[in-house]
């Protein structure tokens, strides 16, 4: 998952507490557009050992983490999207530079 890459909802299903402390909250079947990716808390609790990807969406803006020391805003872990077959336009752009005779004299081929 990229940031621009448009994604569709797989799992709304969210626990009282998480309906609590988020605004906007992604519904199952409808498409997003990544607006980030970073490195995540798989739990929202304070000190959360174990890590997952997690992405913010164009589409929908929530309140900081209340757990997080620099507040970064909540956002929601990529298992509860699967990627559409579409890329955003600078990702396509790479993909063709990385396409056949690319490597050609860096030791690829």
């Amino acid at each position: 998952m990229v940031k621009g890459q448009k994604v569709v909802c797989i799992n709304d299903t969210f626990n009282d507490f998480i309906r609590a402390i988020y605004l906007q909250l992604p519904v199952k079947g409808k498409t997003y557009t990544i607006r980030e990716v970073f490195l995540g808390r798989e739990k929202i609790v304070k000190g959360g050992e174990s890590a997952t990807v997690g992405i913010l969406l164009e589409e929908l803006v929530n309140p900081p983490d209340p757990f997080h020391a620099a507040k970064q805003e909540l956002g929601f872990t990529s298992e509860r999207f699967a990627p559409l077959e579409e890329l955003p336009p600078e990702q396509e752009e790479v993909e063709e530079a990385v396409g056949a005779g690319a490597g050609v004299g860096f030791g690829y081929n």
